[in-house]
């Protein structure tokens, strides 16, 4: 589940291209009124297929950035007064990380620091069968503006990284960012200029912004993440570093190996099984919707050789790799869901 306010401005923005929203909501099992409130949960899985299909049938290929134009810091919530009285944008950016659960449980934000450059990686956890190019722009142009809001309206990124391939007409995505947008990368998300993540921010309410930590402390106490939840998030993290064993995810929970496998066994899974699941909705993403070299889409696996990843790959698919990925291109040809 996530909050609805992740579609806040959807309805507006549909009925500017000249189309009816609502059919678009009810092809997916939602309703206008689950947007009223930005605190209501609605499943994941349906916004994700929501803003693809409306995608394609309004031909918008930018209209994930189009909704994340309209979007304010305030529609982060409670979170938001938090951020604003924050020293500077780099905390928070570490305030955001730290309540993220609160906000998406789907996406995971890891940032990268060196003297001169800050990396903001933001990683979606996959829902096999489903295409999450809008979703991940949705993801990355809310990051973009909300660190504009939070540095100024001048502010741009040295890079703006997806890994999917570029659209027919980039002219959007430029206009949007302020500059060229890299596809085919290896991470989706932001490089930054250390300096402009460290300037000083002014100081407003505390009060308020100390109410509000108070509030997000406790509901974070209030939620209990899955095993599964948590090993899935930590695969997605260390899978393109090719580091991911039970024994390593097993240490970054703070437990021993035997406890993880005897928690997922109590769930009705297995390392194995959810290293497969989450590799198999990262594998279906990389072949349709980027260009990615097979051996770079294998690296990104955590596969050391191309030919494990074959092998895997075949004896999960039936097929191999290449084969795959050209029948979902004529399958995306022949429904128009090309570039």
């Amino acid at each position: 589940m996530m909050r609805s306010a992740t579609l806040s401005g959807y309805v507006e923005l549909v009925e500017s291209l000249g189309r009816d929203p609502h059919v678009f909501m009810r092809t997916v099992g939602l309703h206008a009124k689950f947007l009223q409130d930005p605190e209501t949960l609605i499943p994941r899985d349906a916004a994700r297929e929501l803003l693809e299909i409306t995608a394609r049938a309004t031909q918008t290929e930018d209209l994930a950035l189009r909704l994340a134009a309209r979007r304010k810091l305030s529609a982060l919530g409670p979170i938001s007064l938090v951020l604003r009285e924050a020293p500077t944008p780099r905390d928070a950016l570490d305030t955001l990380c730290r309540y993220l659960k609160l906000v998406n449980t789907s996406l995971i934000i890891r940032v990268e620091d060196s003297p001169s450059v800050v990396v903001i990686r933001e990683d979606l956890l996959p829902t096999p069968g489903l295409a999450m190019r809008q979703s991940v722009e949705l993801a990355v142009g809310t990051l973009f503006r909300m660190l504009g809001d939070l540095i100024g309206p001048h502010w741009q990124p040295l890079d703006v990284c997806f890994t999917h391939r570029p659209p027919k007409n980039s002219f959007a995505h430029r206009a949007f960012f302020g500059r060229h947008v890299k596809f085919n990368q290896e991470f989706n998300g932001l490089v930054c200029r250390a300096i402009d993540l460290s300037s000083p921010r002014a100081q407003g309410d505390q009060v308020s912004a100390g109410f509000a930590r108070k509030y997000l402390d406790a509901a974070m106490k209030d939620r209990n993440d899955s095993a599964q939840e948590s090993c899935r998030q930590l695969m997605l993290a260390l899978l393109p570093g090719g580091a991911c064993s039970a024994q390593e995810v097993a240490r970054l929970l703070h437990i021993d190996r035997r406890t993880l496998h005897r928690q997922l066994d109590a769930e009705g899974s297995s390392f194995s099984r959810l290293l497969d699941e989450v590799r198999s909705g990262l594998v279906r993403r990389h072949l349709r919707e980027s260009d990615l070299p097979l051996g770079e889409v294998a690296e990104r696996l955590g596969f050391g050789r191309l030919s494990s990843f074959s092998h895997w790959f075949r004896n999960l698919f039936g097929c191999s790799a290449s084969q795959w990925r050209r029948q979902a291109a004529e399958v995306a040809a022949s429904t128009g869901r090309g570039r």
